[in-house]
């Protein structure tokens, strides 16, 4: 298959118990990449043990392994029996031909996982790692105290860890496993020996190159499986996987690949929303970088939102990624516009000066030849009128003054 990048597709076919477990990784294109596990590694008779012993199996307080117990090709089967013993829910097999059969089917499928192709090396601490499908390797795998390892992928996915020495799972620590994946489909393939700390909630298969202990109060939902050594437990409680996917079930993981167009303008001072969307197995999470100020992105939802406060155009780079190379990034402009202008309101109209009214229009020179004298602007008649006033004042004062002359002569 010829791609631009001028990668080439991997495949490697592995057979074990008449099932293939096979890898292949392909980089199709700059957007888009898979990683396919065909199905998860055949265990065979195996399967139905919760614990398995190559030496011997020894427990102390009330254990109780949901699913079969054996030892094989050692003898020893201790701690178990009637309270305060251990409870086995299953069959016991101690040296027989089933469990002879079991070690011999565990030895294939430790063959199987060790020999897949990781695509991710070199880890070392799984606390606070979310996992999409596929295979994960390292010298001494460990999980710190209390620490937590997410496994996130669908129904049929597949995990493989490969510890090219020990397994550590510290005390308190716990595996979360979500998007209706379980653990069935989970195998911790260790070089030499594997410890599970008091308290730990451990999830999927171990086969140990050697042996395996689990110390107080640890869970496992999976399974225990030791090739040339002891399987050693305290009060722990081991639920061998049921209800898991045929071998060869097909599991893909897919890389993300944004669906979304150009966001839509938004207005500076008004809320704005806009969802980046995008495609993939597991579900892509989201980042923006230059996102314009006042806005931010939901990483989980992909939505934009917030008052953006400035006008203007910024070039925003978005990127989804959910585990599986290559990440998809889309380089988008979010353009803010200014906030709509007010609409004045009209002020109202300025009255308008009232004239004054001339009291004298025209007033004619004697010999004048006809000209008026231009008007002054000034009103006459309150002047005229305090005039009229005082000579009219002055009539009366003038009347009273007779009529006393005139009484006094008489």
């Amino acid at each position: 298959m010829a791609t631009s990048r001028s990668f080439q597709p991997v495949l490697l076919v592995l057979t074990g118990l008449g099932l293939a477990a096979c890898l292949a990784v392909t980089a199709p294109s700059s957007a888009s990449a898979a990683t396919v596990i065909d199905g998860p590694v055949g265990l065979g008779t195996a399967s139905t043990y919760g614990v398995l012993g190559a030496s011997a199996v020894t427990n102390t307080g009330p254990s109780v392994v949901n699913g079969d117990l054996g030892v094989s090709p050692g003898t020893s089967i201790t701690g178990f029996g009637t309270a305060p013993n251990g409870v086995v829910n299953g069959t016991v097999h101690q040296t027989d031909a089933a469990a002879a059969q079991a070690q011999r089917d565990t030895t294939t499928a430790y063959d199987v996982a060790a020999s897949l192709t990781p695509t991710r090396t070199g880890i070392t601490e799984l606390a606070g790692l979310s996992l999409s499908p596929g295979v994960y390797s390292g010298g001494a795998l460990q999980l710190a105290d209390t620490g937590a390892l997410t496994l996130a992928g669908s129904a049929d996915s597949v995990w493989v860890f490969q510890a090219a020495s020990t397994l550590t799972i510290g005390s308190g620590s716990r595996i979360t496993i979500t998007g209706g994946a379980n653990a069935c489909n989970v195998f911790w393939q260790v070089g030499s020996s594997a410890t599970l700390g008091s308290g730990a909630q451990f999830q999927g298969t171990v086969l140990a190159q050697q042996s395996v202990t689990a110390t107080t109060g640890a869970t496992v939902a999976g399974r225990l499986l030791a090739r040339t050594g002891a399987v050693t437990l305290d009060t722990n409680t081991i639920t061998a996987s049921s209800g898991c996917p045929t071998p060869g079930t097909p599991s893909e993981t897919t890389a993300p690949v944004i669906s979304s167009g150009a966001p839509t303008p938004a207005t500076a001072g008004t809320p704005y929303s806009y969802t980046v969307t995008a495609t993939g197995t597991p579900t892509p999470t989201y980042t923006a970088a230059g996102l314009p100020a006042g806005l931010t992105i939901d990483s989980t939802t992909g939505v934009i939102s917030g008052t953006p406060t400035t006008p203007g155009t910024s070039t925003v780079t978005i990127t989804a990624s959910n585990g599986t190379a290559p990440n998809d990034t889309q380089t988008v402009t979010i353009t803010v516009q200014p906030s709509a202008a007010a609409t004045p309101t009209p002020s109202a109209a300025a009255p308008t000066p009232a004239q004054s009214t001339p009291t004298a229009a025209a007033v004619r020179a004697g010999n004048g030849g006809g000209r008026e004298l231009a008007y002054t602007g000034s009103d006459p008649t309150v002047p005229l009128g305090i005039a009229g006033a005082l000579l009219a004042a002055g009539t009366a004062l003038t009347v009273v003054a007779r009529h006393r002359r005139r009484a006094s002569r008489a």
